[in-house]
């Protein structure tokens, strides 16, 4: 028979709560100590493999300077870095096709994003707290017959 409970402190310490019970996630690697992952955004599609190093990041065997100049293609890349403090800590390299040079940008922090929650499953919470986990899944709308775009319509002539 089970035993009573009957003072307060009792019935805390007989209950688990969500923390107590919350799964501990392995962190995934291959035998190179790397961790991979897909991202995606618009028609951009990245493969990213992550990696302990100084801060390299490859972009379809280039640079990332040499392959998005503008700084703002580069500082939305390094976004799942800064905010889980792991700048210059890991090597990125990734192939990436489709789309234009912002979607690639968005893939690749995708990517990279989903990457690091494999390599260190404890940064999971502030990945997703800041809604980098979540695929960004707006694309362009299509073109309806009768427009002269998906919405615009052609100039009314009254006469």
């Amino acid at each position: 028979m089970a035993k009573k409970l009957e003072s307060l402190q009792e019935i805390k310490s007989a209950t688990t709560t969500k923390a107590e019970i919350s799964v501990t996630r392995k962190a995934n690697k291959d035998k190179l100590g790397r961790s991979y992952a897909t991202g995606k955004r618009k028609d951009a599609v990245a493969r990213v493999w992550i990696m302990p190093g100084k801060g390299n990041i490859t972009v379809n065997d280039k640079n990332i300077d040499t392959y998005f100049a503008r700084p703002v293609l580069k500082m939305i890349i390094n976004q799942p870095f800064e905010i889980t403090n792991r700048v210059n800590e890991f090597d990125v390299v990734c192939t990436v096709k489709g789309g234009g040079l912002s979607g690639q940008a968005g893939a690749i922090k995708h990517g990279i994003s989903k990457a690091l929650n494999e390599y260190e499953p404890e940064l999971r919470s502030v990945l997703k707290q800041a809604g980098f986990l979540t695929r960004d899944d707006r694309v362009v709308e299509r073109k309806k017959y009768g427009k002269a775009k998906a919405r615009r319509s052609y100039q009314f002539s009254k006469r």
